[in-house]
């Protein structure tokens, strides 16, 4: 087991020893393990996938959507440091796609390079959003 804890801005989002932990950085996806190299890393806008026993399913992993931070591996410790992290469970889809919407729009009226960016950015953490909220509806129908 590999104790994973999960930090945003807004507090502990997960602290457990689980069995695996998907995440998204600048190279790809990793997968950390127990026993897995030590590792300080960024992570990227993406899904976070922990799967808390050896013998759970895809369809029992938890999701969260976060918009990137810092990774650490150390030990069997693994600490990812987020700005924002959405448990699969608290994402209302309707609201992501409202989110999504009117970023696009904030994107298509951008009228400057740093508004351009900010607006991309919040395309890209709505989407992860809407991604997670929609792993866990197709996971819930197995």
């Amino acid at each position: 087991m590999i104790r994973f804890q999960l930090v945003a801005l807004s507090g502990t989002k997960f602290d457990a020893d689980v069995y695996e932990v998907t995440l998204p950085t600048l190279a790809g996806e990793i997968g950390v393990l127990k026993d897995h190299m030590p590792l300080v890393s960024v992570a990227t806008t993406g899904v976070i996938a922990v799967r808390r026993e050896a013998k759970d399913s895809d369809g029992a992993r938890e999701f969260f959507a976060t918009n990137g931070g810092v990774i650490e591996i150390s030990g069997n410790t693994l600490r990812v440091l987020v700005d924002e992290a959405d448990h699969a469970d608290d994402i209302n889809e309707a609201e992501a796609e409202a989110a999504i919407e009117l970023a696009k729009k904030m994107k298509a009226e951008a009228k400057d390079e740093v508004s351009l960016e900010r607006a991309q950015a919040l395309v890209d953490r709505h989407s992860v959003r809407l991604q997670v909220a929609g792993l866990k509806r197709r996971h819930q129908k197995h």
